[in-house]
């Protein structure tokens, strides 16, 4: 059997894009020998201290409640539990849009929770700085691997490290690892740095 590769993604529950490329890779998986693994980051701790509108920055401080739970569950319960609770959170407020609702986010969190098989009550943390410190030592892993101007998603495989890719449809099948092996071999290289057009399309979860 072929060993599996492990690649680490970096993410916010919260992020769209970070979402669908997470969708990918689980696509990827099937097609190729890799073994994805959550890793945490925080859109909040990204953008504190830039200059971003106070209303974004307001919607990524609440939602720190959903990255509050997930180092949470995984300080209780583990790693394995990291990637069914982002399933869970995923599906609710991107797939369902209830990540258009904040004030519904307790509901998503404890919804997601009981899909994993966690105790509802761990939605007691999301708004407790309890777990922000593990929370940014995850983030700024993730970020000394790519730089201050980026987001998330960041992937690590091996010593390759890269922000994206940015899609707006989670590719499957031959297409999902056809574009795999196209981003490996262009980040592959220390001099190449960016592969960029305008965004014309809104992400699509189906």
């Amino acid at each position: 059997m072929t060993e599996k590769i492990p690649v680490d993604l970096w993410f916010d529950p919260s992020c769209p894009f970070a979402w669908v490329t997470s969708r990918w890779l689980l696509e990827v998986e099937k097609v190729r020998p890799i073994e994805p693994r959550w890793r945490q980051m925080s859109l909040y701790f990204l953008n504190e201290e830039k200059d971003v509108p106070a209303d974004y920055l307001e919607r990524a401080a609440q939602a720190m409640g959903s990255v509050r739970v997930v180092a949470a569950a995984a300080a209780k319960h583990g790693d394995q539990v990291v990637g069914p609770l982002y399933t869970g959170l995923g599906t609710r407020l991107h797939d369902q849009g209830l990540g258009k609702e904040p004030e519904r986010l307790r509901e998503v969190i404890e919804g997601a929770l009981e899909d994993a098989g966690l105790d509802r009550g761990l939605a007691e943390v999301m708004h407790s700085e309890e777990w922000d410190g593990i929370i940014r030592a995850s983030h700024d892993e993730g970020i000394g691997l790519v730089g201050q101007e980026v987001g998330t998603p960041i992937i690590r495989v091996g010593d390759n490290a890269f922000f994206g890719p940015v899609i707006t449809k989670i590719l499957r099948g031959d297409d999902a690892g056809k574009l795999w092996d196209g981003v490996l071999a262009v980040t592959q290289y220390d001099d190449f740095f960016e592969l960029k057009r305008t965004r014309t399309k809104r992400p699509q979860f189906d």
